[in-house]
């Protein structure tokens, strides 16, 4: 009886306890809010060939957050958004790099293999608050620049897109 109890209560409190785990691809499912980021030539799919995110969406892939200056903006930002490389593995990106297009359609090439963990993410959040379009948003790629002399050159700054609403895989 007392084994019985002990895994009845093991049950009901593994079951009853909530566990924030990033959303793994095969869960990516469908946006519920406006979408703000398409990728086309992904591995997973969730509309009409390509990966179509909301904002909770992104969030659920697992936040991160970063203060850095920017040569963009004045002072230290706080700046919170996924990560890209944990975006690539979500999505089973396999290619050669990613073309990151804007709004108004500037596009920049980022190869895959300058993406690591503790480089560029797709902020969503500046100093707590969602991005306008007016203020670089909805979503902006951001590097840590003042982590890493690497992340403080022309090359990556011109890898720094506002205003993103597209990635595309290219092989």
């Amino acid at each position: 009886m007392f084994r019985f109890l002990m895994m009845t209560v093991f049950a009901v409190a593994f079951t009853a306890t909530p566990i924030a785990v990033p959303v793994a691809a095969k869960d990516l499912g469908k946006p519920q809010e406006e979408v703000v980021l398409t990728v086309s030539n992904a591995a997973v799919t969730n509309m009409d060939g390509a990966a179509v995110l909301d904002l909770a969406m992104l969030e659920q892939l697992g936040a991160r957050s970063f203060e850095t200056t920017t040569i963009w903006t004045d002072g230290p930002q706080q700046f919170d958004g996924v990560s890209l490389a944990t975006l690539i593995d979500a999505l089973g990106m396999q290619g050669n790099a990613l073309r990151a297009t804007a709004i108004n359609d500037y596009s920049v090439t980022i190869p895959l293999e300058d993406i690591s963990d503790e480089g560029a993410m797709i902020a969503f959040r500046m100093n707590g608050a969602p991005m306008s379009v007016r203020d670089k948003g909805p979503l902006w790629i951001v590097y840590p620049y003042d982590s890493d002399p690497r992340f403080q050159t022309e090359i990556i700054y011109s890898r720094s897109i506002w205003q993103l609403d597209r990635l595309e895989v290219l092989n």
